[in-house]
């Protein structure tokens, strides 16, 4: 099912780049924050070896956590400022994260509607 493992390689590129963004973040950030991306960091892992493992509650996670990840980072303005400055490890890693997120929604998305119902 080639749909599956599209949506597996999406959900493991992004535990990459939270641990990315976990190593940028430490000495940025209050420790409250990085935290809180940390626990985040933590149940995309959880989500990626559910998937790994074959467990199907992966699916419909993993399309939770893309949309609280958007949710989350896209209002931010430091952000874009970011990539306003230039290419860098910071502007490069939001976007590919977030084109990689929304990427996660479609696929997923299209195979929860496909496989709804089904194991």
């Amino acid at each position: 099912m080639k749909l599956k493992s599209t949506i597996n390689a999406l959900i493991y590129l992004s535990v990459l780049f939270g641990l990315i963004l976990l190593v940028q973040l430490y000495n940025l950030v209050p420790s409250w924050l990085f935290y809180s991306v940390l626990s985040g960091w933590v149940a995309y892992l959880v989500v990626a070896i559910f998937a790994a493992t074959g467990h199907k509650q992966a699916y419909p996670l993993a399309l939770v956590l893309a949309i609280l990840t958007l949710v989350v980072s896209l209002p931010q303005p430091e952000h874009y400022m970011y990539v306003e400055a230039g290419l860098s490890l910071a502007s490069i890693t939001f976007l590919a994260g977030s084109i990689l997120q929304i990427a996660l929604i479609i696929v997923d998305g299209i195979y929860l509607t496909k496989y709804r119902g089904r194991a």
